[in-house]
């Protein structure tokens, strides 16, 4: 059955590993290496110029998968590079924050808590991959990604917030940072149950 012609208009043709939410995931992958090479650029400049390529990229990771399903042009390598993009993209992020002393005492440990969820819900899904099973992302982990964001977002900015509003900034980013690991520990224990048939199977 051919497809309505408006409806063939509208669909872009699908370049594979070239379509466009393809080349959204690539460009947040390469952000993420310059939001560490542009963060210490002098005057202030710096973290302005992190800010605004960290925000851009973090606002693809929504469009790409959008786009992808709304234009039929999901495919397997998209599904791979994306949580590596934007693991990539957030891992930099709160490695240069840390390094600038923005998180430091207690925060340092929700940045660990962070990293090593990432980290754990990589191999888990790797592993699961192995076995052909599919763990999908629940609504809450996308909750958890909208509160990292916004609060990494937040803090990369606030060193060049002047006067008394900086502390209004660096407080909701801590804020939110700090609920995103709480909400963290609870998504990679989802993940980590909703594996933990198929990691105990026995090996055929």
């Amino acid at each position: 059955m051919t497809a309505p012609a408006d409806e063939t208009m509208r669909r872009p043709v699908d370049l594979g590993a070239l379509n466009l939410p393809n080349i959204l995931t690539y460009g947040r992958i390469a952000a993420a290496p310059l939001v560490g090479l542009t963060y210490y650029i002098p005057n202030n400049w710096g973290p302005w110029i992190a800010f605004t390529i960290f925000v851009i990229a973090s606002v693809t990771d929504y469009f790409d998968g959008y786009l992808a399903r709304a234009w039929h042009q999901q495919s397997a390598l998209g599904r791979m590079l994306d949580p590596i993009a934007d693991k990539l993209l957030v891992s930099v992020a709160i490695l240069i924050l840390v390094a600038d002393g923005v998180l430091d005492g207690w925060s340092i440990w929700a940045a660990i808590i962070v990293l090593m969820r990432e980290i754990f819900v990589s191999g888990l899904r790797e592993f699961l991959a192995e076995l052909r099973v599919s763990v999908p992302v629940s609504r809450l982990a996308k909750w958890k990604t909208t509160m990292q964001l916004v609060a990494i977002a937040a803090l990369l900015i606030a060193p060049v917030i002047v006067g008394s509003k900086q502390g209004v900034v660096i407080n909701l980013g801590l804020t939110f940072f700090w609920a995103t690991a709480i909400v963290t520990l609870y998504t990679g224990y989802d993940y980590f149950r909703a594996g933990l048939k198929h990691l105990v199977e026995p090996q055929r």
